[in-house]
């Protein structure tokens, strides 16, 4: 595995984005020079691709990130869908560092205007990046503002960033990180059920006081509201990338009725589902 050093002192370049989905079973990618950066986010299906000599098997809920100058092309037919965006970085000089994975165990870079990002990974919070790119094609269709998309791609970067190195992400090593990442499994296996605190302490052979003042300390947020804020990632992804009446979207994600619902999503959001899904939820579908 590749690891890209990024500075963040000023924000990436976008250029474009979207989303795509194969038409049948024999779509193949297409064959190019690829001359900036492109991130792609799977939601369904696999992926066989290739970026000169390297070759990628990127599966629903991982992303890849190709790094230019590259030959891209499909190594075999690939029935996928994902969202897609590309980028470049540094007046177009494109001139990250690149580490190889062994160079950078237990010495991360924790400076605040660095990223590091391997060339493919598995997303930890997939709802939660989605809706930033759904934020980002929306924003670029209404307002062609190539600054402020520049804005956002780069939030979306940090966020995935941040997923996979900051306290609670995926390649963080700390004492008793075990515990906490298997409680984050636990909860993304019980997501759509109306999970208790009580449930998970006992689960875990814990009792209840101890495991929430342990998550508190590891990860930064309280279990319940991680739980909510879980909850609500799924559901602006269901309300964005899906057509499910919001009552069934509420139930689908553990809740008994739609007035918790909606109550619970414009707590944590703001909004109502309904205005959610209004301000987010075309979609562009054509070939990237």
């Amino acid at each position: 595995m590749s690891i890209y050093d990024f500075r963040v002192d000023r924000p990436f370049s976008y250029n474009w984005a979207g989303k795509f989905e194969a038409p049948d079973e024999n779509w193949i990618h297409m064959t190019r020079e690829l001359v900036d950066y492109e991130l792609i986010l799977m939601t369904e299906g696999v992926l066989y691709i290739a970026a000169s000599e390297k070759e990628y098997t990127v599966k629903k809920g991982e992303y890849a990130l190709l790094v230019p100058p590259c030959h891209q092309f499909g190594l075999k037919p690939s029935k996928c869908s994902f969202y897609w965006v590309h980028f470049s970085y540094n007046d177009n000089r494109n001139d990250h560092h690149t580490y190889a994975d062994h160079e950078i165990q237990g010495a991360l870079p924790r400076e605040e205007k660095r990223i590091l990002l391997p060339d493919i990974a598995k997303v930890p919070g997939l709802d939660r990046m989605i809706v930033q790119m759904k934020q980002l094609q929306d924003c670029d269709r209404k307002y062609q503002n190539r600054n402020q998309n520049s804005f956002l791609l780069t939030a979306a970067l940090c966020e995935l960033y941040s997923q996979l190195y900051l306290p609670g992400g995926a390649f963080v090593k700390q004492e008793h990180m075990q515990l906490y990442t298997d409680i984050v499994d636990y909860i993304s296996w019980r997501i759509r059920d109306n999970i208790r605190v009580s449930e998970i302490a006992a689960y875990f052979g814990y009792n209840e006081k101890y495991i929430t003042t342990f998550f508190k300390r590891t990860g930064g947020t309280s279990l319940k509201a991680y739980i909510l804020n879980r909850k609500m990632e799924l559901a602006k992804a269901m309300l964005t990338d899906t057509n499910l009446p919001i009552a069934q979207i509420g139930y689908d994600i553990g809740f008994s009725d739609n007035h918790n619902f909606s109550s619970a999503f414009k707590k944590v959001t703001g909004q109502s589902p309904s205005s959610y899904r209004n301000t987010y939820s075309q979609r562009q579908m054509f070939h990237q």
